[in-house]
């Protein structure tokens, strides 16, 4: 970070961790007046240090297990298999990837029986070679 300071480190410091806390409030914190703190975030957001400010929010219903079925096809592409996935309410996201696998297909169900119903359906798909399952144990960085 060229052209910061100690102060501006602390700005930055207190906004990764309150990003919506009030231009009074981090200007008491950094011992500067208000007006000064705006100057300086406004500076950093010019700068691109400060790059935006968001809400990171969690999962929101504990009841919901998100996986990756990893898929590997006979042959690509293969548009029925896509077609079909897409006809199932609990995925949420699938990719063409490069490499061994074809297919990442990110899914969001209720219960384990219920990812495994899906699982199965899937694995039984015209055209799906092999299957692979991983449940994800929490999101450690998710960025839109």
């Amino acid at each position: 970070m060229q052209d910061t300071d100690a102060i501006d480190r602390t700005i930055l410091s207190i906004l990764s961790r309150e990003a919506r806390i009030p231009m009074k409030t981090l200007a008491g914190r950094v011992g500067l007046s208000r007006s000064a703190t705006t100057e300086r975030v406004t500076r950093l957001e010019k700068a691109g240090i400060i790059r935006g400010y968001r809400a990171d929010i969690g999962q929101l219903d504990d009841g919901q297990i998100q996986a990756f079925l990893l898929v590997t096809l006979k042959r690509t592409p293969s548009i029925g298999v896509l077609d079909r996935l897409a006809g199932f309410a609990s995925v949420r996201k699938v990719s063409s990837v490069s490499g061994q696998l074809d297919l990442v297909v990110e899914v969001e169900v209720g219960s384990i029986n219920a990812l495994n119903e899906l699982r199965n359906e899937v694995s039984t798909l015209e055209n799906v070679e092999d299957l692979t399952t991983s449940i994800v144990l929490r999101r450690d960085i998710e960025r839109s």
